[in-house]
């Protein structure tokens, strides 16, 4: 028998959606237009930069047919100032790239993976949804087309240990009246603490069931016991008991 699916996107499935994320490359040489499910990719002409799906520009990286690069935020001077800002802010997240307007009041704006945030032209202040598996799959298969690998993967590092402590310090605060703010937490940081989050939730939903079920079973018992007043009652006989 098979065993249920967790709920939501595992890490690989995440990983996964990731890889249709849309990177800029350098073309080593000319290669004509793909038509991919998602539409065709455009032709590639050397020196002229083109946006690819991430999943094409790694391949054609291992084929050394195409060089990739960066995107401004994953850069030491851009994750060094977003580190910063994740240290000084405990109680928020860096906020997501911004979103264009819609093409027409009818229309939708654009969401990942049509969401260029992570071609030459994403903003360098800003973590998009995929940042970290879009981080570790360009380190892993694209590091001599960065400046600094070595900190740059140091650097991400801590920035995800850093976003993961305020997450979960956001969870130990969380009740269940409440909720939990969570703008800017990004795909597989979500998939990651979905477990431990979802858990924390569940558990406070049973305490508060048992708490209402305890005062349900304590009204009933007054009740059949011929006590149909309050606490403010008992305050107010005692008051007059004094006078």
């Amino acid at each position: 028998m098979a065993l249920p699916l967790p709920p939501g996107l595992t890490p690989p499935e995440v990983a996964f959606l990731c890889e249709m994320e849309l990177v800029t490359v350098i073309p080593r040489q000319r290669l004509e237009g793909l038509e991919l499910l998602g539409g065709p990719s455009p032709p590639l002409n050397p020196p002229h930069r083109a946006s690819l799906p991430l999943w094409l520009a790694l391949l054609l990286k291992r084929q050394r047919r195409a060089n990739i690069l960066p995107p401004p935020w994953l850069t030491t001077l851009s994750l060094t100032a977003l580190l910063d800002h994740e240290t000084e802010h405990a109680e928020s997240f860096s906020p997501p790239p911004r979103l264009p307007p819609a093409p027409s009041p009818t229309t939708l704006p654009f969401t990942p993976p049509f969401l260029q945030s992570s071609t030459a032209e994403a903003p360098p202040d800003a973590l998009p949804y995929h940042w970290l598996e879009l981080g570790e799959m360009l380190l892993e298969g694209a590091s001599d087309d960065f400046e600094e690998p070595d900190v740059v993967r140091r650097l991400l590092r801590g920035l995800r240990e850093v976003r993961m402590a305020k997450l979960r310090r956001g969870v130990e605060v969380l009740d269940a009246a409440g909720g939990l703010q969570m703008n800017g937490v990004g795909g597989m940081e979500l998939s990651e603490g979905r477990a431990f989050i979802g858990g924390v939730i569940d558990g406070l939903r049973k305490i508060n069931a048992s708490r209402e079920q305890a005062r349900r079973d304590r009204d009933r018992e007054e009740r059949e016991n011929g006590f149909g007043g309050t606490a403010d009652d008992d305050y107010d006989d005692d008051e007059m008991d004094m006078r």
